[in-house]
């Protein structure tokens, strides 16, 4: 297991962040038919808040980040992009994990790419499936009782 810690955003990560976010979604964005090389970097500008979002630091290399943005009583995890050589050895469960146990009374909500591994990840965690169309899974985490 790596360690990390999570850092607040500032407004200066976006323009790694929407690098590594095309890097992360390619392979899925291109099996739907989907990826656009300047839609896949806008729609994280234009999601962009640093107010929600932190970034992961692993070995004190900024590795990705996690926004956990309140909506009412819901919480949604989004721009939970980990960089590729980092996937898959735990870190994006442990980071995960982390944020599940910051205090929320709500549902925690998310969504992933249709066929994504990242899926997975959520469903271990807890989340189930609440509706898919042919790209987008919504997935639900209850609040604990």
């Amino acid at each position: 297991m790596v360690n990390f810690r999570l850092r607040p955003a500032v407004a200066g990560d976006i323009e790694w962040l929407v690098e590594l976010r095309a890097e992360v979604l390619r392979a899925d964005l291109e099996r739907l038919g989907r990826f656009d090389e300047q839609r896949v970097r806008q729609r994280l500008r234009d999601g962009f808040d640093p107010e929600w979002t932190r970034i992961i630091v692993v070995d004190g290399a900024d590795a990705g980040s996690i926004t956990a943005r309140p909506d009412g009583a819901t919480r949604w995890i989004e721009h939970f992009y980990l960089a590729s050589a980092l996937q898959g050895l735990g870190v994006g469960g442990a980071v995960l994990a982390q944020v599940l146990t910051e205090p929320h009374d709500g549902a925690t909500r998310l969504n992933v790419l249709r066929g994504s591994a990242a899926r997975r990840l959520y469903e271990r965690a807890g989340s189930t499936l609440d509706s898919e169309d042919e790209v987008d899974v919504f997935l639900t985490l209850a609040p604990r009782a």
